[in-house]
């Protein structure tokens, strides 16, 4: 009898401690909001068929000291599919990335990487976070299409978030001519015919909804204005996250 007690005690605790160990990934809790990453991209519905990253962008959690897009998850690899039409935002040599955090883990480090190299970070010093962070990172002089891979440190865990970004330097490739030929026209060239930004998104507030600055919503019965671009996900509802809305 004794012997069975101890047998059904050790498979609950095994049941527990699996559980524990598989939190994490549950409770992932942050991503790069702008320029947009590859989960904010699927989020945000701009490249399609993403699989599961499309309803929680903010879960790239893995072991610190990983160098890939998707934390090693299988079912978040298209993260990693580089063979994807992933847009690329253009950006000049000194760039701001935003991230927006639904859990403000202590931190220790924040990490930029292009090409394996590491060519930013930011110490923490295992404070707690705001509910957005920004940092700005320079490119050190590269140009054309480069993936960026952004590593938020957590300091009471072993665990890390990944975000990778797709950027496109300076607004090509190569370097520019040092001395370009002047060339003469006889009439001044004819501007582009204006074009008007779609209005952002407006209504009651609705999470999967993709926000701009300047969006304005409902929410409780009170307006709102958006501060940051951002998709937005259960628990971001605008009187919990003053940092991405303003009340009216």
């Amino acid at each position: 009898m004794r012997r069975s007690v101890v047998l059904v005690v050790t498979t609950v605790a095994a049941v527990l401690s699996a559980l524990v160990v598989a939190a994490p990934a549950a409770q992932a809790h942050g991503y790069i909001s702008s320029p947009p990453s590859r989960q904010a991209l699927c989020a945000q519905g701009r490249v399609p068929n993403c699989g599961q990253i499309q309803y929680e962008p903010q879960s790239v959690e893995g072991p610190k000291g990983l160098r890939s897009c998707h934390a090693n998850i299988a079912h978040f690899a298209v993260l990693n599919d580089d063979s994807r039409n992933w847009p690329a935002t253009s950006v000049g040599n000194t760039v701001t990335f935003n991230w927006v955090l639904t859990a403000r883990h202590a931190t220790s480090t924040w990490e930029y990487f292009i090409g394996g190299s590491r060519i930013a970070v930011f110490d923490d010093g295992g404070r707690q976070p705001g509910a957005t962070v920004s940092h700005s990172v320079s490119m050190g002089g590269r140009t054309g299409r480069q993936k960026l891979l952004a590593v938020w440190n957590i300091a009471d865990t072993a665990n890390a978030f990944y975000a990778c970004v797709d950027l496109q330097i300076g607004g090509g490739g190569g370097n520019p001519n040092p001395n370009p030929t002047p060339t003469r026209t006889t009439n001044p060239p004819t501007p582009p015919p204006a074009t008007t930004a779609p209005p952002p998104a407006s209504g009651t507030w609705r999470s999967g909804t993709a926000y701009q600055v300047g969006s304005q919503v409902t929410y409780g019965g009170a307006t709102y204005r958006c501060q940051q671009a951002h998709t937005a996900i259960p628990g971001w509802e605008p009187p919990n996250v003053p940092a991405l809305w303003q009340r009216l």
